[in-house]
């Protein structure tokens, strides 16, 4: 899935990230709003992954959905 359709559908995407990144609040996912730079920041700062590894699980996880 692209990541245009991703922002689209946010609202529903949301959950599904939810479960891949538990330790992220919802008001932090509605600060991402689908956008992958915001969501790769997000997910490296909170779990302290390097930027390379915090992009590399955002794709992977864009891929399965």
């Amino acid at each position: 899935m692209n990541w245009d359709m991703i922002s689209g559908q946010w609202k529903q995407l949301r959950g599904r990230a939810r479960e891949a990144w538990g330790d992220i609040t919802d008001d932090e996912w509605d600060r991402v709003a689908g956008q992958r730079d915001q969501m790769v920041g997000l997910i490296q700062s909170k779990y302290g992954k390097a930027r390379a590894e915090a992009e590399d699980e955002v794709d992977r996880w864009s891929r399965g959905l």
